[in-house]
């Protein structure tokens, strides 16, 4: 019954808001009522996520937003194969058992009680984001997550972790992006934007964008830990695993086997080439160049990284194995186990990013805030953090930077605002997104493991929507 009340009120949502919003025209207006739907489908659950992100397929066409061939280029984009690249690295981590190993000697050092876990799983998470990419570093984290959670030893207390440690994974990845320029795809968004529009102006370093990203960082890193532990949710503070038992453990492990060991090497190896790529600045004098800047090399991107990578899974042989002809991966487990309805999801995020454009609709949500020009900053950024953290929720966050950072910067002139002190929040905003899967990869990435649901998701992620608008507020707007 409650099931079929969403599946009823979703289509209904859309007509009302299409009727509501028919001023701005049928393309404007049928976008929002889309947006509406997929949203009451997607926080509901009424369908899988996966089929309710195949809505824009057949309704772009209908409302004449985009082309069926248009709106199906959204599911083929360059990042969902380093999606792809990435769950199959992942699971040849788990093959090998090197996740196992990876985790005991991250609970050996943080401690086994629940807020040290998860404190720990935060922390690495966001210091492994800070240097490279935050999709990246939820793909490496994840299986070890996950192997703290399956542990055959751990008490039954255990499994009152998973929720908020798998969102620990997310955000601390996250958080851990706004801190350095490199972090997250919207921060390199804004640096682009900064290098056209104000070419003449001095570059935005690691060093100045650092004086306000690692404190902000911290200080959000420590409320999510309170959420996650103290208010939200009631984590065990006794101690779940025994630190002498957890040594013991890593001896009777003995030597990593051979798969482990290639296993790890080419993961890597993966890694390095996904922290270097681009390179470095951190002043006008330091600057350290990224191997795409050679020649015949500025095309390969993270994502042909990530497949090659993962062709080398079925290439190269196990020595841990009896099978004649095995691989460190084959395709039985990639064909059962890769979450392929989440590479659905992200194609679904990035059609309503792409529809939100193309019909207009950006735009508009975007000048609704210039008749705020007169007031304070603290009420602009407040207002353009929750525009675009709610766009952000509803799509791509790079996507999101791209479409409202132009805007912005021309907004600011007209304003007689500093631009960075509009642009960069608008950047973080754009980062946030918690509430939704397909708010950002990382969420969606945390969800395609089947052990959260979209409702703990929410419950959480609205707190930290809000709290992430009150920070960039205070350290934008009125310090």
């Amino acid at each position: 019954m409650k099931r079929n009340l969403f599946l009823a009120l979703g289509p209904i949502s859309a007509i009302t808001l299409f009727f509501a919003l028919r001023h701005l025209g049928p393309e404007q207006a049928g976008m929002a009522g889309i947006v509406a739907w997929m949203a009451v489908w997607w926080i509901s659950e009424a369908l899988p996520l996966a089929v309710t992100s195949l809505l824009p397929l057949v309704l772009f066409p209908l409302l004449g937003i985009d082309s069926m061939s248009g709106a199906a280029a959204n599911y083929g984009k360059e990042i969902i194969y380093l999606f792809l690249g990435g769950f199959l690295l992942a699971l040849a981590i788990e093959r090998s058992g090197l996740h196992r190993r990876i985790a005991l000697h991250i609970v050996a050092r943080v401690g086994g009680t629940g807020p040290r876990l998860i404190g720990g799983m935060l922390l690495a998470c966001a210091l492994l984001s800070m240097w490279m990419n935050s999709t990246s570093c939820v793909l490496v984290m994840l299986p070890i997550a996950l192997s703290l959670l399956d542990d055959e030893e751990a008490p039954a207390e255990q499994r009152r972790l998973t929720v908020p440690l798998l969102l620990a994974v997310s955000y601390g990845a996250t958080i851990g992006g706004m801190a350095t320029p490199v972090g997250t795809p919207p921060n390199l968004v804004f640096l682009e934007v900064w290098r056209n529009r104000w070419p003449d102006e001095e570059a935005i370093g690691f060093g100045q964008w650092m004086t306000f990203g690692i404190p902000l960082a911290m200080i959000y890193l420590g409320i999510a830990w309170f959420l996650l532990t103290r208010l939200i949710f009631r984590v065990p503070t006794q101690h779940l695993v025994e630190k002498g038992r957890v040594i013991e453990r890593l001896r009777e492990l003995g030597r990593m086997s051979k798969d482990e060991v290639m296993t790890g090497v080419l993961f890597a190896c993966t890694a390095i080439l996904w922290m270097t790529g681009d390179g470095l600045r951190f002043s006008e004098n330091l600057t350290i160049p990224g191997w795409r800047e050679m020649p015949r090399l500025t095309n390969i991107t993270d994502g042909a990284i990530a497949i090659s990578s993962a062709i080398l899974l079925f290439l190269i042989p196990s020595r841990s194995r009896d099978d004649k002809g095995a691989t460190l991966l084959d395709w039985n487990t990639a064909e059962k186990q890769v979450p392929w309805g989440v590479l659905l999801l992200f194609g679904g995020g990035f059609a309503i990013a792409s529809g939100i454009d193309r019909s207009g609709l950006a735009m508009t949500m975007v000048r609704s805030l210039e008749q705020f020009g007169d007031h304070p900053p603290a009420v602009l950024v407040a207002g353009i953090g929750t525009v675009v953290c709610l766009m952000s929720e509803l799509g791509s966050n790079t996507a999101t930077a791209s479409l409202t950072l132009p805007i912005l910067a021309e907004s600011s002139a007209a304003w007689g605002m500093d631009p960075k002190a509009l642009l960069i929040p608008a950047t973080l905003a754009a980062t946030l997104g918690f509430a939704l899967p397909v708010a950002s990869p990382m969420q969606a990435i945390v969800f395609g493991s089947g052990r959260i649901r979209v409702r703990d998701m929410v419950r959480v992620g609205i707190w930290m929507d809000l709290i992430g608008i009150v920070l960039l507020t205070l350290f934008f707007g009125i310090w």
